[in-house]
């Protein structure tokens, strides 16, 4: 009789500079999304972790907020959660955006900045030179070295998040680096966010992709209350906080039009996501310091003192 095919489990930390497409990538690592994605920079703000089953592995996949500058109790509280999830990790992958990169001469100076805080994790870090589709393959080469150059790492990938390319090799090599033990969460599950954070996530990358300009990060999205009905649909309430009066009045449009665009493009999604009818209602409010709001870090399971 022959021994069962060993089971495997284990995190990797997907870290790298902001928007060069690690939710991406861990929403196609997953199959599905579970972190939120949009053209500015540091749209992750918490450490959202995703669930791959790849074979006999689980892979849980921490997405992390990227690695900048910080300039303010939220922007430190964000880069010490990226790192923390690098030290908690069994593997880490480093996420380059190639084309950023090619443009800087092979490496650019916030991976570069990333890249010298690696040899501290004490992890196999695996580089992933993303966004391959926009780049010939003599200036993808200079980035590939540039970047061995600066760090030794245990492998590279070339990906596009974007088009699923070269992903699912990345993926199987992940699962190989993961140590034997049982899997952590239960097959169907794809994160262990909870439903209601999860929906204030959707509304808040609609709200950044409805005014990306107006209102870069002065605003974010809560949850107040999740109402199962009876019919078998679902109310969800949730707050949008905004620094000043002013920029509530751009959140709710002429007329209400700016927040029904933004809750019209949430509730579809979030129906398609739970599979039910939701009926969402958003609330604008002014708080001027949310985020030095000790119940908002606690919320995106940050640091307050970090």
């Amino acid at each position: 009789m022959t021994d069962a095919p060993r089971t495997r489990a284990g995190l990797v930390a997907v870290l790298g500079a902001p928007n060069a497409g690690k939710s991406t990538l861990v929403n196609r690592l997953v199959g599905q999304k579970v972190t939120i994605v949009s053209p500015k920079v540091q749209t992750t703000r918490s450490r959202i972790r995703g669930i791959a089953n790849l074979g006999k592995s689980q892979i849980i996949l921490v997405d992390t907020p990227g690695i900048f500058v910080p300039k303010r109790r939220l922007d430190r509280a964000m880069v010490k959660a990226a790192w923390g999830g690098g030290r908690d990790a069994d593997a880490v992958v480093l996420v380059v955006d190639g084309r950023k990169a090619e443009r800087a001469g092979g490496i650019d100076d916030e991976t570069r900045a990333v890249v010298s805080g690696l040899t501290e994790l004490g992890r196999p870090v695996v580089l992933a030179v993303n966004k391959i589709d926009t780049l010939s393959p003599p200036d993808l080469l200079a980035v590939v070295k540039a970047c061995n150059d600066a760090f030794a790492f245990e492998r590279t990938f070339l990906v596009s998040a974007e088009t699923g390319d070269g992903v699912a090799d990345l993926g199987r090599h992940l699962a190989g680096l993961m140590p034997d033990g049982p899997w952590l969460f239960p097959a169907d599950q794809s994160s262990d966010q909870t439903s209601s954070f999860a929906a204030a996530e959707i509304t808040r990358e609609k709200l950044f992709l409805r005014l990306r300009q107006e209102l870069p990060y002065d605003a974010t999205v809560e949850p107040e209350l999740w109402t199962e009905n009876a019919d078998g649909s679902v109310r969800i309430d949730q707050t949008i906080y905004v620094r000043r009066e002013g920029q509530k009045a751009i959140v709710i449009g002429k007329g209400g039009a700016q927040l029904g665009a933004i809750g019209t493009a949430a509730r579809h999604e979030l129906e398609r996501l739970f599979g039910r009818k939701v009926h969402l209602f958003l609330h604008v409010r002014v708080r001027e310091n949310w985020d030095e709001d000790r119940a908002h870090f606690r919320l995106n399971n940050l640091d307050f003192d970090a």
